[in-house]
């Protein structure tokens, strides 16, 4: 099983209004590779942080409607596990952030990713290369 990043499905459903650089069109290809297995039935883990990562782009970029049914449908899909965090997560998640100088919503994933033995990643973010992860973009 490996964890998916909430960029994965940004670049995966989201529709450009104009043209895009040649590396952003590379990767909504590759992401929506990746959301057709997880729709497909690849089992994938994320949060409910990364979730909302998710709701607060789409809300601004394509509307309240389209987030709302695209999250419902996300939440649907049997081979998407969302894992709660708690308070004890986010302490650890600032410890790793400072550790491997990555943001606190990216340290969460390496702090749900060691508590479920995941050490794969679906992710277009550089920051987790200074992570013990192994990113996975195709």
């Amino acid at each position: 099983m490996r964890f998916i990043d909430a960029n994965v499905f940004i670049y995966a459903v989201l529709k450009p209004k104009t043209a895009l650089p040649e590396l952003v069109l590379k990767r909504k290809t590759a992401a929506k590779e990746i959301f057709l297995r997880v729709n497909g039935g690849e089992q994938v883990t994320t949060t409910t942080v990364h979730l909302s990562e998710v709701a607060n782009v789409l809300e601004d970029v394509a509307g309240l409607d389209f987030a709302c049914d695209l999250l419902s449908a996300l939440l649907s899909k049997p081979s998407i596990i969302v894992q709660s965090v708690s308070a004890d997560n986010y302490r650890e998640s600032t410890r790793l952030a400072q550790k491997y100088s990555i943001s606190i919503n990216d340290a969460l994933a390496l702090v749900v990713m060691e508590q479920q033995a995941i050490d794969e990643i679906y992710t277009f973010d550089r920051q987790f290369s200074q992570a013990p992860v192994r990113i996975v973009q195709e």
